[in-house]
């Protein structure tokens, strides 16, 4: 099982280390590979003075003194084609928000790294036609490609994640990561922030994992109700040695089965 775990915007140095030292140590204890995750700006906000985070220089400066202090792979997401050769000298895997996921010229540009690629499925996109987006990939001879599901829209302010989509994706021939927390949003339900309910994020854990997925994508903070961005859909840090206990659980069992 693989777990992506770590706050939606990197906040600051401090916090990053803390989140990433508590889930480290869980996930050495669950033998779980583990991989930090922290966006350095959150480009695709409705709000115009939603919080950002730090910036390029400073995130991947924090992402990289992440990476060497713990020995961990780490990754983020980049939203313009400029910021993929910067962001493949630090970190091991890019991220392609699902916004984005149709965005011909980033996805080549990412593909140019060299570096692993997880794409996002578009809320709006059906499983299956996630393969345009494999072929850019491969295009650029990059096989190193994983596919991410974040729910789907239904009507307004609204996600579902369709279980049918995780093994539709998986017929791609490429490993599909289910991602918890942003399928628990509610876009645009407040002028202010994106609303969410985090308490439902486990059970969509346990229910892709239950059907047979690769692993696991969630969002983790100290205390979301402060966190400048996604507060509502984070997972709270001191309840995910719970969480990740029982993830592994419908994890083990699902291998067993085969």
């Amino acid at each position: 099982m693989t777990f992506i775990g770590g706050p939606c915007s990197i906040e600051g140095r401090e916090m990053c280390e803390e989140v990433a030292g508590e889930l480290i140590r869980i996930c050495k204890m669950l033998d779980i590979n583990f991989i930090f995750k922290g966006s350095y700006d959150k480009a695709n906000r409705s709000n115009l003075n939603a919080g950002r985070g730090v910036g390029i220089e400073k995130g991947l400066q924090i992402l990289n003194d992440i990476k060497e202090k713990y020995h961990i792979p780490v990754t983020t997401d980049v939203h313009e084609t400029w910021q993929c050769e910067e962001a493949a000298k630090v970190v091991d895997i890019l991220q392609i928000p699902a916004y984005l996921c149709r965005q011909t010229d980033l996805i080549l540009a990412s593909a140019k790294t060299g570096r692993a690629v997880n794409i996002k499925k578009g809320q709006f996109m059906a499983p299956w036609n996630m393969d345009n987006v494999v072929d850019k990939m491969l295009s650029c001879g990059n096989t190193h490609i994983i596919l991410c599901e974040r729910g789907n829209s239904f009507g307004y302010n609204q996600l579902v994640v369709d279980m049918q989509g995780l093994p539709e994706m998986r017929k791609l021939g490429y490993p599909v990561i289910l991602d918890a927390t942003h399928s628990v949003q509610k876009p645009g339900s407040s002028k202010e922030f994106t609303s969410g309910n985090r308490e439902f994020a486990p059970y969509l854990m346990r229910a892709g994992l239950a059907v047979g997925i690769d692993g696991i994508f969630a969002e983790v903070h100290p205390d979301p109700d402060k966190a400048i961005s996604d507060g509502p859909s984070q997972l709270k840090l001191d309840k995910m040695e719970e969480v990740l206990i029982e993830a592994k659980k419908y994890d083990d069992l699902t291998r067993s089965i085969g």
